[in-house]
């Protein structure tokens, strides 16, 4: 079961019960409406369909219990309540011309939603990201101190990201948004094409060139598979704040309300709560996505394997990625960022990061590149030892002064230097 604490109201409704049954009713009135343009339903019983039918999930549930099916049951429940025309309904369909077509409307409407969240998202990191385009902060590869970048730069990327998720959404739900009319192996042995054309038509669905009894899960994989792609770049954002609030580092840390609490035992705890939800639930997300593909291989025309998958996994990854993408908007929209501490902690290494650019200046005047290398890495490996700033120990050493003067030097120890391409950066990112 999916605890209600991850469920937003308008997500949540689109995979309630009501939901469903809504869209199954709604794909079986308007089989009846194109059945009766085509002559094939009276029009007075498909104007009565439309009018009368409605169903209970009480009763539903009641018929399932008899008949341990749940689109019969469905069926009889809304014929029921239509009376005599109600023999219409469900003509010269399969459980999964419904079932299918009912449940792409929904994936549809559910990728609109999540596409509205990464929108939302996006918005955030580009404010943020132009926000700190000059907060100059220290680049870590492997957890090590490494060059020079800035925060917005973190912010630009992680936006350039969803960018390309905002992208495989739009496919996902292009692929999706699909429905079938063709029966019990997709040969359309009982109504024409132009019912399921005309009927798809109406629900806003593309028709599906060939199926079987089913929809090919593959396109449910996709879906899957582009929600778990989000899920993992909201992770990926969430590592990194976790990891910049660690006390050591503290670069960054999650707004902490008032009257907020961070432990039971110890007070003075103000932990990443939120970041940790994200990376916990992405887990879920990406789990699910195994279960989707496992889905696609079925027995012949159909089997029912992928159902009871299905029921859990479809509704779980849309709510999941739904509240997950909210919550990092919301963090990254309070984040506070310690532009000092970032400076204190670049600082810290002693001039280290600037160690690429020396080489390459002592390169450029003409030392052999491994000789240059082994020349800053001797002078960095004494700054790790603490005995000095690698600037005052590389202009005490005779052999890099041979090639390069105390301006030279300077110029290799230039922050601004190493900023100089944040523009264009920016430029190839947001346009």
């Amino acid at each position: 079961m999916l605890t209600d604490r991850y469920v937003h109201p308008e997500m949540g409704s689109l995979w309630s019960e009501e939901s469903k049954f809504d869209a199954w009713r709604e794909v079986e009135v308007v089989a009846c409406e194109v059945m009766a343009e085509e002559g094939i339903v009276p029009a007075e019983a498909a104007r009565e369909i439309r009018a009368k039918a409605s169903y209970t999930i009480e009763r539903i549930d009641e018929i399932e219990r008899e008949v341990k099916h749940d689109v019969l049951a469905f069926t009889q429940a809304l014929a029921e309540s239509v009376g005599e025309a109600g023999r219409w309904i469900h003509f010269g369909l399969t459980s999964y011309d419904v079932v299918d077509t009912a449940l792409g409307m929904r994936m549809r409407d559910a990728m609109d939603l999540i596409l509205k969240d990464v929108a939302a998202l996006s918005s955030v990191l580009k404010s943020r990201a132009f926000d700190h385009k000059k907060t100059v902060t220290v680049g870590r590869t492997h957890g090590v101190h490494a060059e020079p970048m800035t925060f917005g730069m973190k912010l630009a990327l992680w936006y350039a990201e969803m960018e390309r998720n905002r992208a495989r959404l739009e496919r996902a739900r292009e692929v999706v948004a699909v429905g079938k009319l063709s029966g019990a192996v997709g040969t359309f042995a009982h109504l024409p094409p132009v019912i399921e054309e005309k009927l798809c038509k109406r629900l806003g669905l593309t028709p599906a060139p060939i199926a079987t009894q089913v929809l090919q899960r593959d396109r449910h994989a996709e879906a899957l598979s582009a929600l778990a792609i989000v899920a993992s770049t909201l992770d990926k954002i969430a590592v990194e704040i976790r990891s910049l609030q660690r006390t050591e580092i503290r670069e960054v840390e999650e707004f902490f309300s008032e009257k907020q609490k961070g432990s039971s035992a110890m007070p003075h705890k103000r932990n990443p709560v939120i970041s940790e939800q994200i990376s916990g639930l992405a887990r879920v997300i990406r789990g699910n996505l195994q279960a989707g593909l496992e889905n696609i291989a079925l027995w012949n025309e159909r089997d029912i394997s992928h159902s009871s998958a299905e029921r859990m996994i479809l509704p779980q990854s849309f709510i999941l990625t739904d509240h997950i993408l909210r919550r990092a908007a919301s963090v990254l929209d309070n984040l506070i960022v310690y532009p000092e501490k970032m400076r204190e902690n670049l600082e810290s290494m002693k001039g280290l990061v600037f160690s690429g650019q020396v080489l390459l200046q002592l390169a450029k005047k003409g030392l052999p590149r491994e000789e240059a290398y082994r020349l800053v890495q001797k002078n960095a490996m004494a700054v790790w030892q603490k005995k000095g700033t690698l600037r005052e120990l590389l202009g005490n050493d005779p052999e890099v002064r041979k090639w390069l003067d105390e301006a030279e030097l300077d110029r290799a120890f230039d922050l601004e230097r190493q900023m100089e391409h944040v523009d264009t950066i920016y430029r190839r990112v947001f346009g």
